[in-house]
C-alpha cells in the first residue's frame, strides 16, 4: 500500500511538472513590424519557434535604434541586417556573421514620375536624386561604382512624400514593396519604380546575423532559429500569411490589410524572397560567389579595403546546401 501511494505521488509530480523550458532568443528587427518581416511573425504566431524549442522575442526597430550595436554588445542575441551590416562590423574589428538572408533581392528602388523620360536606371544618370544620409554610404556607392552616378546629383531626402509629389521632375529613393501603394495613390499615373536589384545591386537583405561568440556558444539555437524562420517564410510565400498579418497589424495597424497584402504580392511577383539562389538552394540561401561579387563592387567604391576578408562576414554552415 505504501509503494502504491509512493508511485501515485511520483506520477502526480511528473504530471504536474512543467514541460522542458524553451531557450530564450531575442532577434532585433530592422524597422517597426511590417509585411517585410512576415516569415518571423509567421513562425512565432503559428508555434514554429516553440516547436523548435525556442522562446523568441521579436524586438521592433526604429530610426533611433542601432541594432548592430545591440547585437555586438550582447543586448540582443541576433539581428536583422544586410550584407553591409556584417561587412561594416568586421571592418570595425567586431566579429559577427550573417547566417541567412531571406531577401534575395533588396527592395531598394529609385522612383520617378511617369511621363518624364525615365524607363530604366541609366535614364537617371545626371538627374538630381533625393537620397538619405544612410543610403549614401550604401546603394549610392553601388550606383557610382557600377553606373557612373556622381555626388553632384544628390539632394536631401526628407523622408516625406511631399517634395516628390510636388515636383514632376523629382526622383527619390523608395521601396518596391510600397512605391505604387503609397505614392501611386496620390498621382494620376503610377510612378516608375526602378528596382536596383534588377541592375546588379546584390545586397542581401532581411538577414539574420549574430556575433561569432554567440554562434560558437549556441550553434543549435542559431540553426533552430534559421530553420523555423525559413518555414515561416515558406508559408508566407505560399500565401498562408494570415497569422503573421494579424500579429503585425496588432502592433502597427498603419496601412491595414490592404498595404500588407500589396507588399506580399510585390515580394512574390518580384522574386524578392524565393527568387535568385533561393529558387534552387531554398529560402534564406547565400553563396560565396555572390558575397565575393558584392564585396568586390563595394571595394571598388572605396567602402572597404581589399585586404578585408569577406569570408569573415558570413557563414553558410546553417543553410541547407545541395
Amino acid at each position: 500500500m505504501v509503494r502504491l501511494a509512493a508511485l501515485l505521488a511520483t506520477l502526480a509530480a511528473l504530471a504536474a511538472s512543467p514541460a522542458l523550458a524553451l531557450d530564450k532568443v531575442s532577434y532585433g528587427l530592422n524597422w517597426v513590424p511590417e509585411a517585410e518581416h512576415c516569415g518571423f511573425f509567421q513562425a512565432k504566431a503559428t508555434g514554429l519557434y516553440e516547436r523548435a524549442g525556442l522562446d523568441v522575442e521579436l524586438r521592433p526597430g526604429n530610426p533611433n535604434v542601432n541594432m548592430p550595436l545591440l547585437v555586438a554588445s550582447g543586448e540582443l542575441d541576433m539581428g536583422m541586417g544586410s550584407s553591409f551590416t556584417t561587412l561594416n562590423l568586421v571592418a570595425k574589428g567586431i566579429k559577427a556573421r550573417t547566417v541567412a538572408a531571406f531577401f534575395q533581392k533588396d527592395p531598394q528602388t529609385l522612383v520617378a514620375h511617369a511621363g518624364q523620360g525615365v524607363a530604366r536606371l541609366e535614364d537617371l544618370k545626371g538627374r538630381p536624386i533625393m537620397v538619405g544620409g544612410f543610403s549614401r554610404n550604401e546603394f549610392w556607392q553601388f550606383l557610382k561604382a557600377r553606373y557612373g552616378f556622381t555626388d553632384d546629383q544628390l539632394r536631401p531626402f526628407a523622408y516625406s512624400a511631399a517634395p516628390f509629389l510636388a515636383d514632376k521632375r523629382a526622383v527619390q529613393q523608395g521601396y518596391i514593396t510600397e512605391d505604387a501603394a503609397l505614392l501611386g495613390k496620390a498621382l494620376p499615373e503610377p510612378p516608375v519604380s526602378i528596382l536596383l536589384a534588377d541592375y546588379g545591386y546584390d545586397n542581401y537583405a532581411t538577414s539574420i546575423f549574430a556575433t561569432d561568440a554567440f554562434i560558437a556558444a549556441k550553434p543549435k539555437i542559431v540553426r533552430a532559429f534559421v530553420e523555423a524562420s525559413r518555414k515561416g517564410w515558406e508559408a508566407c510565400m505560399a500565401g498562408d500569411y494570415e497569422p503573421a498579418m494579424k500579429a503585425v497589424l496588432a502592433l502597427v495597424p498603419t496601412g491595414g490589410e490592404a498595404l500588407f497584402r500589396f507588399k506580399m504580392d510585390q515580394m512574390k511577383r518580384r522574386g524578392l524572397v524565393d527568387g535568385g539562389d533561393a529558387a534552387r538552394l531554398g529560402l534564406g540561401a547565400m553563396t560565396d560567389a555572390r558575397w565575393r561579387s558584392f564585396f568586390d563592387v563595394m571595394t571598388q567604391a572605396g567602402l572597404y579595403p581589399a585586404s578585408l576578408d569577406v569570408r569573415q562576414a558570413y557563414t553558410l554552415d546553417f543553410l541547407a546546401q545541395p
